[in-house]
């Protein structure tokens, strides 16, 4: 079976496995892992065994995850991706409430919050006026949406190159501080002398932060279509990125309690910083705050590179926007969904609106993370016979124990934060009248509903 070197929908197929495996880690690495081990520590009681744990169980889960989609994405390698595996196994309308949910607030107020977070770290750098920030912000959104239009190759060489640049000075950093430290915590005791129920709710509390840390690799799921040989490239590269960024959390955890020891570590509310600063002195702060910018701005780009695709595949549906499932004839790229989720974008990072939508909705994304690895059982049933180039290893306890750690962090916000979830789930089906009118408006209008057309495509 060879590729085409354009898919169906007209895109260009131009991404390879280090393009995907580059998205992928760059996208879910943003300022994340400069932050969240020390909640991670205070939430497990400065037990740095429990902490470990957590990371690598979360990881573990990432990767089933990953697996699963594996799958899917081999069989259905077409623009889209997890709106793709919804719409196909369940119907436009959930498809639908995702792709909305995601562009009005989750992957556009992820884009804000990057690019704030940006402007936020550079001031430390070069102190700036709250007005300076805010035009600082919108510009790092202008700049990735620009280079995204200008060609999908273009914008994965970036991602490639500012990837590689933050892995591999996360890499020199925590190998620095696991050589040269003065391994501050290595006469603690790693593991607690009995399990308490306060340290079990702890577990359970870091484990929550902890996906949320992981999250993003789904996104590269959105590129399929633009992928070379993407039955045989894309299963091989959503599982080698997982494992990728479980190695380097892991490393960076351990590099952080060796500098400061496990107290210290809980302690900090800067944790990469006051580590480094233990081998840099003063100069640290400037150095990680560079750091930080370089991966922000990494993940930034991944998920301008990723989600627009998105759109583009719901407007090919005639469930958006009609322009934006237009292909530009000359970039071969969807400019016009990469544009108008770049202004919208800008908007909430203006307005500083983006923090109060993503801490209603943001939660709600899992559980179209869930649904569409459960499509996988869907498919398995349905097309029992369907060419599947890459089998999920362990089927099925690893796409159910997926959908459990799913299901568990959308229990845990509807449990101890019910206010907080119904709001959520409110602006999310608030998207079903929205999805009515614009069927109705394409029947109307005779745009041919594209659904079939992609589901039936294949790669030959």
């Amino acid at each position: 079976m060879t590729d085409t070197s354009v898919d169906t929908t007209g895109l260009r197929r131009t991404l390879g496995f280090t393009d995907l495996v580059m998205l992928t880690v760059g996208t879910v690495i943003g300022s994340g892992i400069f932050l969240v081990p020390s909640v991670v520590l205070r939430s497990t009681g400065g037990q740095t065994g429990p902490a470990m744990l957590v990371w690598v169980v979360a990881g573990v889960l990432s990767l089933l995850g990953a697996l699963t989609y594996a799958e899917l994405g081999a069989m259905r390698p077409h623009a889209g991706g997890l709106y793709v595996y919804i719409r196909d196994a369940f119907g436009p309308l959930p498809a639908f409430l995702y792709g909305w949910t995601s562009f009005f607030v989750i992957a556009s107020g992820s884009v804000a919050t990057l690019a704030v977070a940006f402007s936020g770290y550079f001031s430390q750098i070069v102190p700036m006026r709250t007005e300076a920030s805010k035009v600082l912000a919108i510009a790092v959104i202008i700049v990735t949406a620009v280079i995204n239009v200008l060609g999908t190759r273009k914008s994965a060489t970036v991602q490639n190159l500012t990837t590689g640049l933050k892995v591999a000075a996360l890499l020199v950093l925590s190998l620095g501080l696991l050589l040269f430290a003065d391994h501050a915590g290595s006469n603690v005791d790693i593991w607690p002398s009995g399990i308490s129920g306060s340290l079990a709710a702890g577990f359970g509390t870091a484990m929550i932060g902890v996906l949320w840390a992981y999250e993003g690799w789904q996104y590269v799921t959105f590129s399929a279509g633009e992928t070379v040989d993407p039955q045989r490239t894309f299963p091989r590269a959503i599982t080698v990125a997982a494992i990728v960024l479980i190695v380097v959390y892991l490393l960076a955890n351990f590099a952080y309690i060796a500098a400061l020891g496990p107290t210290a570590a809980a302690r900090s509310e800067r944790i990469a910083a006051d580590a480094v600063g233990v081998l840099l002195g003063p100069v640290a702060a400037k150095v990680v705050a560079a750091l930080i910018l370089v991966s922000i701005f990494s993940a930034t780009n991944g998920l301008m590179l990723a989600a627009p695709r998105m759109y583009f595949a719901m407007a090919r549906d005639g469930v958006f926007f009609r322009s934006l499932a237009k292909v530009n004839p000359r970039f071969g790229t969807p400019a016009l969904a990469i544009g108008a989720s770049a202004v919208w974008a800008a908007v909430l990072a203006a307005t500083g609106t983006f923090v109060q939508l993503l801490t209603y909705v943001v939660f709600a994304g899992w559980i179209f993370y869930g649904l569409g690895a459960v499509s996988v059982f869907v498919f398995r049933r349905r097309e029992p016979l369907a060419h599947r180039p890459f089998r999920v290893p362990g089927y099925p306890v690893t796409p159910i124990l997926f959908v459990a750690s799913a299901a568990l962090l959308v229990v845990n916000t509807l449990v101890t934060q019910p206010t907080r979830a119904a709001v959520g789930l409110a602006a999310v089906f608030v998207g079903t009248p929205a999805f009515y009118l614009w069927r109705a408006s394409s029947r109307r209008n005779q745009l041919p509903n594209r659904s079939n057309e992609v589901r039936d495509a294949t790669v030959v």
